[in-house]
């Protein structure tokens, strides 16, 4: 791990495309600015958690998936047109 020391208004490069601003610093708090291509997906740590567990749950549920498209051949949708 390369570690570094910023002050706020300084920034950082990765790769010649990204590259990472110290907005601000407020007591145990960094803001960060991010610039990157478009292409680049950037993610806090805890939601890319979150969505990788999402996923994980998908994927181990096929089954569900299987009983639920089961379920809605057996149960069209009701007409609510009140025509």
């Amino acid at each position: 791990m390369l570690i570094l020391s910023r002050k706020k208004g300084q920034s950082i490069v990765i790769n010649e495309n990204i590259e990472i601003y110290i907005v601000g610093v407020e007591g145990d708090q960094v803001k960060l600015g991010i610039q990157a291509p478009a292409e680049v997906k950037v993610y806090r740590q805890e939601i890319l958690e979150s969505i990788k567990q999402s996923n994980q749950a998908a994927i181990a549920s096929p089954m569900q998936l299987k009983g639920f498209k089961e379920w809605s051949a057996s149960h069209p949708p009701k007409n609510s047109d009140p025509r």
